[in-house]
């Protein structure tokens, strides 16, 4: 079978997605709240914490992913996509996750990794699926449209029933098509179905190749991390550096060899901002430089 995307292409926006700005976003939690991770009622370590929100990152990153890959796969194809992101009557942001035109059709597509929500949350899907159908009918026909509540992983249907039942009723008071599909299904639907079928093959590639864990040692790559985050703002470098707890619990676990300390020290030293000589002075302090 001829391929539609190159593998290293559907690699680099899963690895791109998930992986780029973790550390980053995981440094500016713990300056915020550090004691969710050194807190003394806590059934963690810090190490421990810290990988479990490497790993609830990568998750949530996951379906950000696979809405980029789907995105390509379907502008290969030829679909146009359109504006997603709008203000209802309500002054209300909404973005559309999937919204393109293939031929004489319009759709937009509320994208979710697995049907596995609560009572609440499955409620507030369908609530907020509903606002962004009511916005796409302040732009298009309601003949033109077709609105898809897509799962990707197709093992889990714990709400099928009930979103089938609401879309149902959607369809009978707007006049607009309504779907839910899980995994190929959507793209039988719109006549694609060997793209279900690469993705699957480059998806089993990539897990063999992704560590069993995430790396919480970032002085591996030492050169790497400072480039990600020596740009952080000085207040987040302020907070992680101002008690002796936060550094020998939290910084020496991310940074045990203190190549990636020493990478900032030697920056923040060349800057003429005195909070950055105050930063310089304080790793200087911890480290023992």
């Amino acid at each position: 079978m001829k391929e539609i995307m190159k593998y290293n292409e559907f690699r680099d926006i899963l690895n791109k997605t998930i992986f780029e700005k973790t550390k980053v976003d995981l440094l500016e939690k713990i300056a915020e709240y550090p004691n969710r991770y050194i807190g003394l009622f806590r059934p963690t370590k810090p190490k421990a914490k810290i990988l479990q929100n490497l790993l609830q990152s990568h998750e949530i990153r996951f379906g950000d992913a696979f809405e980029n890959i789907i995105e390509s796969y379907l502008k290969i194809k030829g679909c146009v996509f359109l504006q997603k992101k709008f203000i209802n009557n309500k002054n209300e942001s909404l973005n559309v996750d999937l919204c393109f035109q293939l031929k004489d059709k319009i759709y937009f597509v509320e994208l979710k990794i697995r049907d596995d929500h609560d009572s609440t949350k499955k409620r507030g899907q369908i609530q907020n699926f509903e606002k962004k159908l009511n916005v796409m009918l302040s732009k298009h026909k309601e003949n033109q449209l077709v609105g898809v509540f897509y799962f990707i992983d197709p093992d889990l249907q714990k709400n099928k029933n009930y979103y089938e039942e609401e879309l149902s009723k959607m369809h009978k008071d707007y006049n607009v098509q309504t779907h839910i599909f899980y995994g190929k299904e959507l793209f039988n639907y719109l006549g694609l179905n060997d793209i279900w079928d690469e993705i699957l093959k480059y998806l089993e590639k990539w897990k063999k190749e992704i560590p069993d864990l995430p790396e919480i040692n970032f002085d591996i790559e030492a050169e790497q991390t400072f480039d990600e985050i020596k740009d952080l703002k000085p207040l987040i470098f302020r907070k992680l550096f101002e008690n002796e707890e936060i550094y020998n619990q939290i910084i020496l676990t991310l940074f045990p060899e203190r190549k990636t300390l020493k990478l900032l020290y030697d920056y923040f030293s060349t800057k003429k901002e005195t909070i950055y000589k105050t930063l310089s002075n304080r790793i200087k302090e911890l480290c023992q430089f």
